[in-house]
Order: C-alpha cells, then structure tokens, then sequence
C-alpha cells in the first residue's frame, strides 16, 4: 500500500508540475516591456507599457520611416559640418566626411543596421532643414499614428530629458513602420557595405545589424525575426523593438531598460517563444459565409427567403486552452428590415468575444429582394369605381321611374 501511496504522490507531482510549465508566466527583466499580436492588435503581455521611458536609438524607426516617405532613396545627401559637430563621444558613426556626397538610401541602412548618428543627423537636415524642423514632422507623425505619450527633440535618440516614449507608443510606431515595404527591407538585412564616394574612395565601410535575433551566429538568433531595432544609453539601458512572424501570427515585442545586452534579446525571446506556444489565429467565418436565412414580408414569394452573409473574414486571437465552438456569436439585425432591398445590403452584425476583445463583421444581403405588388390601393380604387357605378344606376332608375309617373 506505502509504494502505491508512493507511486500517486509522484504521479500527482508530475501532473502538477506539468501544468505549471503549460501555464508559466513571462518573467523578464525589462522594466518595461510589451508583446502585441500585429493583425488583431492583442496585447498578450505588457508590463509598465504605459511608463515614460527613454527610446534611446529607437528613436530612428521614426527617423528611417520619414525619409522613407519623404525621399527619393536615390537622391544625394551632401553633409554639412553641422550633421557632425553635435555627436557627443562613445556615440556610433559611420565615419561620414562634411562635403561627402551619398544616396538616401545607403544613409537609411547606415542609420538603421549600426545606428549610426551622423546619418541621422544628415538625414535630418536633408529632409527638413534643420534638426529643429524635423524633431517637429516626427512629433506630428506621432501623434498621426496615435501615440500620446511621446515627445522627440533630435533624430537618433541622443539622450535628453525631454526625449522619451513608451513600450506601447514604440509598438504603435512599428506597426506603422513595417507596413512598409522599403523599411521591412532594411531593418531585416544582416549586413550592408557602403559605397565608395567623393570622400571615401574606398567601399570598405561594412556594417552588421546590431540586432543579433537576425543572426544565425549569435546565442539568441531567432529565425523568425523579421527586424526591427536596438538601442542603447547609460540613462536607457538595453532596449529593442523586434518582430516575428509564424504560423500565421506576426508579434512585435518592445522591452525598455533590460539588464544586459544579452537580455535585451533574451528577453525578447522569450515573449515570442511565450506567444507563440500559448497563442493561436483561429478564422471562425470565411469571407462570404452564410449566416442565417430570414424572411421578408413583404418580398414576392420567389426572393422572400434572404440568405445573410458575413462581408470579411472574422480571425480571432485566442488562448490555445479555449475551444472556439464553445464561445457563441452575437447575431443583431437591423429594425424593420422589409423589401426592396439590394444584394450587398448591411442588414446587420456579427460578433464574437473572445478574452474580452470584441471581433465582428456586417451581414449583407445575399441577392436582391423584391417587393410585392400591393393590391390594397387597387381594391379601394375598385371599390370607388363600383360605388361610383352603382350610384350611376341608382339615378338612371329613378329618372326613369319619374318619366314613367309623369306620362300616367
């Protein structure tokens, strides 16, 4: 009896402990830190994602993505001897020479794969004028894309205090920026040689990506790292924005102040590696699909019968430990629905709640629906018409019968 109590007791620690590490938790070492699923906007993990933090050199996913919008990427930047008198010392550059005339686009990759300043300042400078008027496009473009709790006054990120972002409002920005081909391009490249110029006769300027989840040779390579950006000071600590993208899924994580180099990527890992075992997309309606069929009083008997269908494609993100069948849609249909209505009509909505995000889509009409001819009117124009008559009839009889008693 004391080896089967023996051989349960172990068996009920073994069934616990494996239902711990199903359920574990994130445990990162960021001080502020948050992973979001792209296409549904879900947030699966966040801590203090809302807290004012320095962005250090993430700050150039803003600066990359304006002159991305606002450039030929062919055009020449000549550097002024302002884009390289205010780098402090310790900060990277990618050796740039004033009067060194280079393309837009070599600028973007020195700027984003060694982070290097001097080309966020000639970028600057190329696209507005001045740091001043550029700090201001990025302010506005911030707010553009939703963020509230983000100020920039230079374009690289150089310390100041009144340079700052969140976990959230860097995750807004990526989103952004990634929708766009030209940047998702660059900031995924492992390595990139700049060209030789009228200053550097040399193309010996080769630069790797300073985020190693994109290299197969460091400890916290990741594979399905698709970019995005580090960043780095004394007052920031460790930071990275990166993407991932599997199964459907596209993750981007943001973590702020970790301890160490390392940990910026570990940490990161491990929010991709806790999405990507925990969460799955599950399409719970085509594009098209029938709904439900209703009757319209008053169609003709051949196009009464409405088939509903859902006008996009519902996909919810959802904890792999739910099963979909069981979450019911909320089905709501307009008032008064009542013919003639025309193929593609919204007649109403379809939604569903899953962890308390609400997913939903229009019901539009399958085909078109006919209404029925109305009698009613023709049957009181009848009815006057034959009172009309009968009247008629009534007062031809009595003049008759008045002639008839007048010859007597």
């Amino acid at each position: 009896m004391k080896l089967k109590s023996r051989i349960l007791a172990l068996m009920l620690i073994f069934l616990f402990c494996l239902q711990s590490l199903t359920y574990a938790t994130v445990s990162v070492t960021a001080e502020s830190a948050i992973l979001v699923e792209v296409s549904t906007g879900r947030i699966i993990y966040e801590k203090n994602s809302t807290k004012q933090m320095y962005p250090a050199s993430m700050t150039k996913i803003m600066t990359a993505i304006l002159v991305i919008e606002n450039c030929d990427l062919q055009e020449t930047v000549t550097i002024s001897e302002t884009a390289l008198q205010n780098i402090p010392s310790g900060y990277v550059t990618c050796d740039l020479s004033v009067g060194e005339e280079i393309a837009v686009n070599d600028l973007l990759y020195a700027l984003m794969l060694p982070s290097a300043n001097d080309a966020a300042f000639a970028l600057a400078e190329h696209v507005a004028g001045s740091v001043d008027a550029f700090s201001t496009m990025m302010n506005n473009k911030a707010t553009e894309i939703g963020c509230t709790n983000t100020h920039f006054v230079n374009p690289n990120g150089i310390h100041d205090s009144k340079h700052y972002s969140t976990a959230y409002d860097l995750y807004l920005i990526a989103k952004y920026c990634m929708q766009n081909e030209t940047f998702r391009n660059i900031v995924a490249t492992k390595e990139y040689t700049l060209p030789a110029t009228n200053k550097h006769e040399a193309a010996d300027r080769t630069f790797e990506n300073t985020n190693d989840l994109l290299n197969p040779e460091k400890s916290n390579y990741y594979k399905t790292a698709t970019g995005i950006k580090t960043g780095h000071t004394s007052m920031a600590g460790y930071c990275l924005v990166s993407e991932s993208s599997r199964e459907g899924l596209d993750f981007i994580s943001v973590v702020l102040n970790s301890e160490t180099d390392n940990k910026r990527f570990s940490d990161s890992v491990e929010l991709f590696d806790y999405g990507y075992d925990n969460y799955t997309l599950t399409k719970v309606k085509e594009k098209n699909q029938l709904i439900e069929t209703i009757e319209i009083e008053n169609a003709t008997k051949e196009t009464m019968n409405l088939d509903l269908l859902v006008d996009e494609e519902i996909t919810v993100i959802n904890n792999k430990s739910i099963t979909m069948d069981q979450i019911i849609p909320e089905i709501v249909l307009n008032e008064n629905i009542s013919a003639p209505i025309t193929a593609g009509t919204v007649l109403g909505t379809i939604k569903y709640k899953v962890d308390d995000i609400e997913y939903s889509a229009n019901l539009i009409a399958k085909n078109d629906v006919i209404e029925k001819a109305d009698y009613s009117i023709f049957l009181v124009i009848a009815g006057i018409f034959l009172l009309i008559i009968g009247f008629s009839i009534l007062s031809r009889r009595k003049k008759i019968s008045k002639r008839k008693r007048h010859k007597k």
